[in-house]
Parts: C-alpha cells; sequence; structure tokens
C-alpha cells in the first residue's frame, strides 16, 4: 500500500475541524478537536469518539523505542467520515507486523498487506491516542494523505511508549532536514533553541535522546565551517543545556576545542564549558575510546591559563576537582586528569618522536632487518702494523659530534646510538655484569650529551609548562599522591622528554613528594617495576638524566626505600647491578645512608668480585662517617682486615660525575700499589688529577675517554708513568703541544686519539718514536 499517494476525500483535509501537527507546539498538549458529529450518536449506538493525549508533565518515563511487535490496521477513507468507521463495530482485519522505527520511516520486517510500503515520517499529517467504547482499546492513529493507520498495543503503556516513540522520530527528522540545508542563520538558531527544548521535555528517557540533537549539531557545525565567532557562541549557548548530563560527541568536541584556542578569554569557556569538562572528568571511563574528549579538556585547560591569572585559575580548577574535604569524593578524576597532563606533555614532543620512528633505520629494527647495533657500520680502527682480521679493539669508540646548544631528535638519536657502546661497557665495569644498557643510562651516558638542549616550540613549551605544573599541583593532595605515584609506575614519558632539563627539573618536585611521603604505597612507586627497567630514583641518579643536584634527591630516595621495608638484599643487589657508581661516588662525599649501604654490601657479601670489594673499602676508608662504620663492621666480620691486608685493588672504576677532588680522596684514603687499570672515563676530572695518578706505579691501562684532561696532565703523565701500556684519550681536548710528549712512553701499545686536536705531522711523529704501538684510533682528526 502506497502510504505518500493522496486518496479519495483529501480534499477534506483542511476543514476547520482538522488540526495539523506541524502547527501545533513540537512538543506539548495537543487540543482535542471536536467531532464532525458533535454528541450525537452514530446508527450503531455506540458512544462518541475520543481524542486524548497523556501529558507530558504527568511525570511517566518512557524507554524509547526501535522495534516492537504491535497490531495494524488501515482505513483509507477521508477523516470526516473516520469517526463514523471508528465507532462502528465492523472495523477491517488487524494484522500483526514487527514495526522498526528507522532514523527517516516506519517500517515492517514483513513487508505485506497494509505495511507492505515504508511509512515515512514526513507523510504522516497527525498522530493521535485513541480510545472508544465498545471497541479494542490502546489504540494509535497516524493520519496521512490517503487515509489513517491505527496501531493497538497490548496495554496502555506500550501504547503511550509507541506514541511518543513516533513523535520523538518524526519531530528529529524534522529538524534533521532543516538542519541539513540552512538557509538564514537567525532561523537556523531558533531551530537549534527548539531542537534543544525538545530534548529536554521529551517524556522519553534514554541516551540517544540528548545524544541524537547533538550529533545533528556537530554535523551542521562540520558543514559550516565559516561561522563568525558570535555565531559559534549563540550555538554553544543555545546548546549549553544538554550538555549538563551529557559528553559531547566527537565533532562537537572539534568544535569546541577550535574555540578554545580562537577565544581562550571568552565568557563562554568558564560558564558554559566549565561544567562539561568537569562532568567529564568526574565520569568519563576510558578516554582511549574517545580521545577527542581528552583533547577538549587539555584545550579548556589551556585557555584557563590564558586568563590573566593564569596558573592561579587552573589552580582553582583543580581544588574544584579534589573538593574541600581531605578525600576526594570522585574516584575517576585523578586517573581522567593525569591521562590528560601525559597526553598533553607527549604531544609536546610529538613532532621529535614522530622524526625519530620514521627513520628508514628504526622501521627495519621493527622489521627484523637489522639490528639496533647494525645501524652504523663500525669503522674500523686504524693498524700501523699488518694484521690478520680480528674481533673489534676492547675499546672502540664512536666519537661525539661538538657539543651543540640546540639539537633536533635525529642527533638525539644519533647520541643515543653513539653512547651506547660506553653505556654497555660501564654497565660491565664495576658490579661484573653483562645486563644490556636501560633508557635511561643510554640517555646521558655522556658528559657531551649533558651539554646539549632540546628547544621547543613556543606552543609546546607554554603546553609542557602547564602540564607540569599540573602534575606538581596533584602530587600536594595527600589522597591523590599514592594513585599519582602508582599512575606515573613505570615512568610514561618518552626519552625525548626526560632528555628534555627543563621537563624533568619541573618533575622533580613530584618525584621529591613521593619520597617524603612516609606510606609504603607511594615511595615504593619510586623502584622500577620489573627487572632491568629505570625506575625514579635510577632516573634521579648521579650521571643520570635528570639529575641536577649531585646526587641529593637520589640519596634521600634510597634512603627511605632502605628504611623501610626495601631493606633486603635484593634491593641491594639492584643497587650493585645498577647504580654502584653513584652510590660510591654520593659516599666518597660522606653521604651517611650512601656509607651505610656500602657497608651493607660488604656484610651481606653482595660484590663478589675482589677489585671492586677493595675499591668499596677505600672509599668507605676515604671519609670520617665511612671509617667508622667501616671499623664497626670489621669487628662483625674480621676477614675484611685481612682482604685489605693483601693490596689494594689491580682495577679500579671512578663513578661518573667524580671530579678531581673525589678521586685525591679516594686514592689518598688507602693502598692502591697494586693497580694496574683505572678507568676515569665520563667524569668530570682535569688536568688537575695527574698529580695523584703519577702516584701510581704500576698502573699499565688508563681510560681518560670524555674528560677534561689536558697538554699539561699527559706532560705529567710522561715523566712518570714510563710503564703504561694502554691510554684513551678520545674525545679530550688535547692538542699537538701534549700529544707529543708522549714519545717518551715506549712501552705504550695502543692509544687512542679519537675526536681530538691531533695533526697529520704529530701523528708521524708518535709512529716513529713509539715502537710497540699496535693499535692506534685517529678517527675524526687531521690525521684520519
Amino acid at each position: 500500500m502506497d502510504f505518500n499517494s493522496s486518496g479519495g476525500g483529501s480534499e477534506l483535509h483542511n476543514n476547520q475541524y482538522h488540526q495539523s501537527e506541524d502547527s501545533k507546539p513540537l512538543l506539548g498538549e495537543m487540543s482535542t478537536p471536536t467531532s464532525p458529529e458533535g454528541n450525537n450518536n452514530n446508527k450503531m449506538g455506540a458512544g462518541p469518539c475520543r481524542r486524548t493525549l497523556l501529558p507530558s508533565s504527568s511525570g511517566m518515563r518512557y524507554k524509547l523505542l526501535q522495534e516492537g511487535d504491535v497490531q495494524v490496521c488501515v482505513v483509507k477513507y477521508p477523516r470526516t467520515f473516520l469517526s463514523k468507521i471508528l465507532t462502528s463495530k465492523l472495523l477491517r482485519r488487524w494484522e500483526p507486523h514487527h514495526l522498526t522505527l528507522t532514523d527517516g520511516s516506519l517500517a515492517s520486517a514483513t513487508p505485506a498487506g497494509y505495511m507492505e510500503t515504508t511509512l515515512s515520517y514526513s507523510s504522516i499529517e497527525d498522530l493521535q491516542l485513541l480510545s472508544w467504547d465498545n471497541a479494542p482499546k490502546y489504540c494509535l492513529q497516524l493520519s496521512f494523505p490517503g487515509g489513517t493507520i491505527l496501531l493497538q498495543a497490548a496495554n496502555s503503556y506500550v501504547r503511550d511508549q509507541w506514541f511518543y516513540s513516533l513523535q520523538w522520530k518524526k519531530k528529529l527528522y524534522k529538524y534533521r532536514k532543516v538542519l541539513t540545508r540552512p538557509s538564514r542563520w537567525e532561523v537556523v538558531l531558533k531551530e537549534i533553541r527548539g531542537l534543544v527544548e525538545l530534548a529536554l521535555t521529551s517524556p522519553l528517557q534514554d541516551d540517544s535522546i540528548h545524544q541524537a540533537p547533538l550529533h545533528i549539531i556537530s554535523t551542521l557545525l562540520s558543514q559550516n565551517t565559516n561561522l563568525s565567532p558570535q555565531e559559534h557562541e549563540n550555538i554553544i549557548v543555545a546548546i549549553a543545556p544538554l550538555l549538563e548530563n551529557n559528553p559531547p560527541p566527537p565533532d562537537l568536541c572539534e568544535f569546541f576545542c577550535k574555540h578554545c584556542r580562537q577565544r581562550p578569554r571568552s565568557m563562554v569557556v568558564i560558564e558554559v564549558f566549565t561544567p562539561v569538562v568537569q562532568r567529564i572528568l568526574k565520569h568519563n571511563m576510558d578516554f582511549g575510546k574517545c580521545p577527542r574528549l581528552r583533547l577538549f579538556t587539555q584545550e579548556y585547560i589551556l585557555a584557563l591559563n590564558e586568563l590573566n591569572a593564569g596558573m592561579e585559575v587552573v589552580k582553582k580548577f583543580i581544588q574544584s576537582m579534589h573538593g574541600p574535604t581531605g578525600q576526594c569524593p570522585h574516584p575517576r578524576v585523578l586517573p581522567n586528569l593525569v591521562a590528560v597532563c601525559l597526553a598533553a606533555i607527549y604531544s609536546c614532543y610529538e613532532e621529535l618522536i614522530n622524526s625519530r620512528d620514521n627513520s628508514p633505520s628504526l622501521k627495519e629494527i621493527r622489521n627484523g632487518c637489522q639490528q639496533q647495533s647494525d645501524r652504523r657500520p663500525p669503522l674500523p680502527l686504524r693498524l700501523l702494523r699488518p694484521a690478520p682480521p680480528t674481533p673489534p679493539p676492547a675499546q672502540p669508540a664512536l666519537p661525539l659530534p661538538p657539543p651543540s646548544s640546540i639539537v633536533n631528535s635525529s642527533e638525539v638519536l644519533v647520541e643515543l646510538e653513539r653512547s651506547n657502546n660506553a653505556a654497555n661497557s660501564r654497565l660491565k665495569g664495576p658490579a661484573g655484569g653483562d645486563s644490556e644498557p636501560s633508557l635511561i643510562d643510554c640517555l646521558l651516558i655522556s658528559p657531551a650529551l649533558s651539554a646539549l638542549t632540546i628547544q621547543l616550540p613556543a606552543r609546546a613549551d607554554h603546553v609542557l609548562r602547564c602540564f607540569a605544573l599540573i602534575l606538581k599541583m596533584l602530587s600536594d593532595y595527600d589522597d591523590w599522591r599514592p594513585a599519582l605515584a602508582s599512575v606515573l609506575q613505570p615512568i610514561p614519558f618518552p626519552k625525548e622528554a626526560l632528555a628534555h632539563g627543563k621537563f624533568t627539573k619541573e618533575l622533580k618536585y613530584v618525584i621529591q613528594r613521593f619520597a617524603e611521603d612516609p606510606r609504603q604505597e607511594v615511595h615504593s612507586c619510586l623502584l622500577s617495576v620489573r627487572s632491568g627497567k629505570d625506575g625514579w630514583f635510577q632516573l634521579y641518579s648521579p650521571g643520570g638524566v635528570a639529575c641536577d643536584d649531585d646526587g641529593e634527591l637520589f640519596a634521600s630516595m634510597v634512603h627511605i626505600l632502605m628504611g623501610s621495608c626495601y631493606k633486603t638484599k635484593k634491593f641491594l643487589l639492584s643497587l650493585a647491578e645498577n647504580k654502584l657508581g653513584p652510590c660510591m661516588l654520593l659516599a666518597l662525599r660522606s653521604n651517611q645512608a650512601m656509607v651505610e649501604i656500602l657497608c651493607l654490601m660488604l656484610e651481606y657479601n653482595i660484590i663478589e668480585h675482589k677489585d671492586t670489594q677493595l675499591q668499596i673499602i677505600s672509599t668507605l676508608e676515604s671519609t670520617q662517617v665511612g671509617w667508622s662504620l667501616y671499623e664497626q663492621l670489621c669487628d662483625r666480620q674480621r676477614e675484611l682486615w685481612e682482604l685489605q691486608r693483601k693490596g689494594g685493588p689491580t682495577r679500579l672504576t671512578l663513578p661518573s660525575k667524580s671530579t678531581d677532588a673525589d678521586l685525591a680522596r679516594l686514592l689518598s684514603s688507602g693502598s692502591f700499589g697494586n693497580l694496574e687499570n683505572l678507568s676515569l672515563a665520563f667524569t668530570n676530572v682535569t688536568s688537575a688529577c695527574a698529580e695523584q695518578l703519577i702516584k701510581l706505579p704500576s698502573l699499565k691501562q688508563l681510560n681518560l675517554w670524555s674528560t677534561q684532561f689536558g697538554d699539561g696532565g699527559l706532560r705529567l703523565l710522561s715523566e712518570h708513568l714510563a710503564c703504561l701500556q694502554v691510554l684513551n684519550l678520545c674525545e679530550t681536548p688535547v692538542t699537538d703541544a701534549g700529544l707529543l710528549a708522549l714519545s717518551s712512553m715506549k712501552s705504550l701499545c695502543s692509544l687512542n686519539m679519537n675526536s681530538t686536536k691531533l695533526s697529520a705531522d704529530t701523528y708521524e711523529d708518535l709512529k716513529a718514536k713509539l715502537p710497540n704501538l699496535k693499535e692506534v684510533d685517529v678517527r675524526y682528526t687531521e690525521a684520519w
């Protein structure tokens, strides 16, 4: 049956008794027209037809119907005769149908009989609830140009549910059609207000009742991008009532973000967006499913930061989210705020991260084409004498380029690669471990990297400062601190952020708050989550990527961890494996906590390597507090005295960031007559330490890689250390004036002058005067 065609008697549709639906309010009470028959009974003796409508103010709430079973009867007569037919007992047959309410029409699952074709909402002229005597109850009347459709439900509630659902679908269809092709924006704004009013007053209780209008408006805005700022604000104010209890859809979030960026000082941001963002933070369960909600929250906070009071306004917003009491009543606020902060901070380094992740070498690595160590083939050392192919020398050194004040991500990546070998060799040093270098150890293993500065664009720098301060604010709340510490474990920031001194300096406050908190669930998060991964206390260790205080924060973190439930052999083993150097350096500077840790390592027999044990003993003896505790330890373990009496260590590695004073204090504390191998690589020693080095008569191997050791020190070494066989001067400031003095060291068999100011003439002179020299590295010099 074609419901969209006109039938007989259509000329009577506009009589005085007919009231079209489009001429009535979009949602409200409908007037009951007078029956053309008046109060007279028909020939069948039935009572008059009564049209009734349940008012929306009755308090009843209904679930929006999308489909359902109902009885259908179609009467193809003009409306003037309808009342006579309805009051008669000779109604046509009823057909059962399973009807579906689509976005544009009413359709049956079995398109046959009365519902052979779909009924478009635009063809429905009137929608009424019907009831009459001596006839089936619970009927609904749909008038269309060719007649009337009667829908009979099982009970009054289902009938009303069908009525309000059809009414909602019909009017939503109308608004969608009107707002798809707007002509004048004055009319559009009026229609938007009507659509909002429709959603707010509907007796239907369903999420789509508020979401559908928002999606219609979102589509309207996405198709009309040339609106003025004032039109933007008018639309936002008009839809504000819908946003109080409903999250905005993705496209609308994009529109809100644009408004926050373009007009951050608009009152709409404060008055309309504030309750929306508050609701998002309180009720959102997963930003992964709706990332634009997170972006909108981020842009809203940045807009608050643009106000005159700046971060004070943001601070008041954070306070409002926490609440006035000591315990925040909303458990989702903190994780949502942290998620916004982490995403915003990540976006600051997105350009650097993308340039790193899109490099061909990393793509090949991901695809398994080659290993990371094979990215740049190592350059062979230049050999003075012919030799058969052998494995690479013990200390191959890929030089670092001259430090620059500003670098991009590709340069940072190169630095990480070139420092990888150094990290490997250092991690295999004092503790004797063979573990791979961790991310943080690779970042700033060389002092040359500490001089690098990552400069962000102005916008990214502004975003970074804002959200780093928010993390600091969150850490000030006692009830939020345990959850914040848990969320920040393991370290969730990209390595570009960890290499950025400005960021790690801001983050240091948060880590200090964790370290000061006596609760185990807080300070335990300073540890790594699993073996081989660094934790916060390692990140801020001396020589670490974020350390800017000579290890004070590191010492306080280790102290509280050792003072609680972590005074165990397992924790000491992890320190000995990864952070023995920083511990010895701080103990050398009289740090009480580090002295106690070294004593415990000896007492629990953590260190098995004899030379490392002797170095720890020498470190303890170099300070008054260390000597006192070491004496007490020896009273309990007499074998330590015996170990020391046998002579000093044969190998010694000074911790990274050590100074001339640290070296002097260590060497003056005990006997080092047996010392043959000394590594000062990546320390801050200068030529002044040569005064201490010449007191080591057995020294045969000296590593000065990436130190400030200069020409004056070389001259002094050449006069006193005639037995020196291996010397590494890679990346030191030595010149020809000092290198020429090495010609008197006839025992030298290996010399590394990589990245020094060596000239070709000096190189030829050294070759002629050093007969035992077999290996030499002159890469990145004039002699190369």
